[in-house]
């Protein structure tokens, strides 16, 4: 099994037909259907199913494309590092839930950072990617929350990740609603208020999305739920649909001017304590000190 057959199923994954994963690699088809024939009889299983229709993952191909992409992306961080690219390039990559502040320090850092070459990386994803990505060392530090609903998971987490976490602060919880939102006029709200109106989640695209949620009240029923994975998508539907999202309140002036939304004290509690995550015993590089520096910024004093 080699690293090309590897990037071979994942093209193959991403296509419609063979022919169509053949041209995106510049290779035969013939050579491309000899080439997962070896690699399906080296490993004894059946990874596509082929038939007049094209060509689909099977069962055992669904199971074995998660741990392709890992070997992957595993590869490509080495190979970007170490072989295609100048050893002397500095490589710094931060993964984190949504929000505001850890954009602030990552783009502070970059600033202060003095280096003529570089290849910095920043992450808006899931939850699970934020611990797969630390886990992995895609990215040397993660930022992400947990609420009382969730915290027992995501401390078990991050014991079997080998993950330390350091606590930055501790947020009640809030409701966003679009500036002309007939409600957007108080100055504290209930969710029983905002019964009639949907409300916008992130999505986890998760099975356990429920104990992965990076939003408070993680375990209310909604008789409404849109969820979305986009800044701006989300905050379209709440100007149009009179939508709300629930958040921690960190927004900064800028985007809630840009966006037209206003942030109003909820009176269900359910605070998140944020912070950061790194592997336990890795030793930051410079860069990555820097952004923890910059990070502590945002520390409250309790918590220092």
């Amino acid at each position: 099994m080699t690293i090309l057959q590897l990037k071979y199923v994942l093209a193959i994954a991403g296509s419609s037909s063979m022919r169509e994963a053949a041209s995106k690699l510049f290779v035969s088809q013939p050579a491309l259907s000899a080439t997962i024939h070896e690699l399906e009889e080296e490993l004894g299983i059946k990874i596509f199913e082929r038939n007049n229709k094209g060509i689909s993952l099977s069962e055992q191909g669904r199971e074995f494309i998660v741990y392709a992409k890992q070997a992957v992306s595993q590869y490509e961080l080495i190979e970007d590092r170490y072989i295609e690219k100048d050893k002397n390039k500095k490589h710094f990559s931060v993964s984190m839930q949504h929000y505001v502040f850890a954009v602030h320090a990552f783009v502070n850092t970059v600033k202060k950072f003095d280096s003529e070459r570089f290849v910095y990386s920043i992450h808006e994803t899931r939850t699970d990617e934020v611990l797969k990505n630390v886990k992995n060392l895609k990215s040397e530090i993660g930022i992400i929350a947990y609420s009382k609903s969730n915290q027992n998971i995501l401390k078990k987490l991050f014991r079997e990740y080998q993950l330390v976490f350091y606590p930055l602060m501790v947020r009640n919880t809030f409701a966003y609603l679009w500036k002309n939102h007939p409600l957007a006029g108080k100055k504290e709200i209930s969710l029983v208020d905002l019964k009639d109106y949907p409300c916008i989640s992130f999505d986890q695209s998760s099975d356990s999305d429920f104990y992965l949620s990076e939003e408070a009240l993680g375990d209310y029923e909604f008789d409404k739920l849109i969820k979305s994975n986009d800044r701006a998508t989300s905050a379209e539907i709440m100007a149009k649909l009179n939508g709300y999202s629930i958040g921690t309140g960190i927004m900064t002036e800028s985007i809630t001017l840009r966006n037209g939304i206003v942030t109003i004290k909820l009176k269900e509690e359910d605070p998140l304590t944020i912070g950061y995550i790194i592997r336990k015993n890795h030793k930051l590089s410079d860069i990555g000190e820097m952004y923890i520096e910059e990070l502590g910024k945002y520390r409250e004093k309790e918590l220092i």
